[in-house]
């Protein structure tokens, strides 16, 4: 865990939030901050070379371009282990996968154009392995997002309902497409850093109203840093899965996302001998912190299965990379 200054709390806040969409972001930070650019600029470096920054570049709904998405879950014999966890990665469509303690101990997110594609690819993936590769899509989203926020004094770790992104698929021009495919990259930290999308047709002025508009329409849901919580100190880390009855799910859901330790909440499809149907990935400080909320939750709740996975291994987090034709 790192111990950071009251400026780079300021900083993680704000730059989590979302960078400004203006010609010098971060010196309209350093204004609001009362220092200078030049302090900001690296100051933010500085976090980045740390490991507190984990990315910083547009955050993109993939569901806006009309791609679709699933978790995925298998249980993987020790022996294979290590064979499928590399094809898995080795998937383009795979941005997270993770060991945890179950008897479904492979857990990964697979995104693609169609349903259909997926299910081609895990029928794939079986056939290779012999094993089972089970699907769990979203059938209600709760929650998306976290974000370790410093400014309330009671607690480091501040994360409240986000607005989830919009579902409606929106048709890109080429300039947007380009744009676009190049905010996928790290945001270089300097003075003017939209300054590269500039081109012998579009002046900067004309970027930042693409960017803007492709953030109204939902595409870009912000261009912000990613923080590492594990260098914050988070380092419990569970996927949390319920059985709510259906007349329940909505209620139950929202009190989910709720809560401080969830960055993630979804009512997903079940399968066979897995009745779960509420997920939350929770990121607590220890583990008693999980146990002890889980066990007032569920009391709560009239919950009597459910299961806690906590993650063993991260074999892989990284964004898909949005290809245009």
């Amino acid at each position: 865990m790192q111990n950071l200054t009251e400026l780079q709390k300021q900083l993680c806040d704000i730059l989590q939030r979302g960078l400004p969409i203006c010609e010098k972001p971060f010196a309209e930070i350093a204004e609001v901050l009362g220092t200078n650019e030049k302090n900001v600029l690296e100051q933010i470096r500085g976090l980045k070379k740390s490991g507190i920054i984990r990315r910083f570049r547009a955050i993109i709904n993939h569901r806006s371009l009309g791609k679709t998405s699933i978790l995925a879950a298998a249980h993987v014999p020790e022996e294979k282990l290590q064979e499928v966890s590399e094809a898995v990665n080795s998937l383009q469509g795979v941005s997270h996968n993770y060991l945890r303690d179950n008897f479904y101990n492979l857990w990964f997110t697979l995104q693609a154009e169609t349903a259909a594609q997926i299910n081609e690819i895990l029928s794939k993936l079986s056939k290779r392995f012999d094993i089972d590769f089970q699907s769990l899509p979203v059938v209600k989203s709760f929650k998306l997002d976290v974000r370790f926020e410093f400014e309330n004094k009671e607690t480091e770790h501040v994360s409240e309902v986000r607005a989830v992104p919009k579902d409606e698929v929106v048709m890109l021009n080429e300039n947007e497409k380009r744009i676009l495919s190049k905010l996928q990259n790290e945001l270089e930290i300097i003075s003017e850093p939209f300054s590269f999308l500039c081109d012998d047709k579009l002046e900067l002025e004309d970027i930042l109203g693409i960017i803007r508009g492709l953030i109204d329409k939902g595409v870009i849901r912000r261009i912000a840093a990613v923080l590492d919580y594990r260098e914050l100190g988070f380092i419990a880390n569970v996927l949390f899965a319920c059985e709510v009855p259906q007349k329940k799910i909505i209620q139950t859901g929202k009190k989910l996302a709720g809560s401080n330790l969830v960055s993630h909440c979804y009512e997903r499809k079940t399968f066979q001998d897995w009745p779960h149907n509420l997920f939350a990935m929770m990121h607590g400080k220890s583990m008693d912190e999980i146990h002890e909320f889980v066990e007032e939750f569920t009391k709560a709740e009239d919950i009597t299965s459910y299961k806690l996975l906590p993650t063993l291994t991260e074999l892989k987090k990284a964004p898909v990379k949005q290809t245009f034709q």
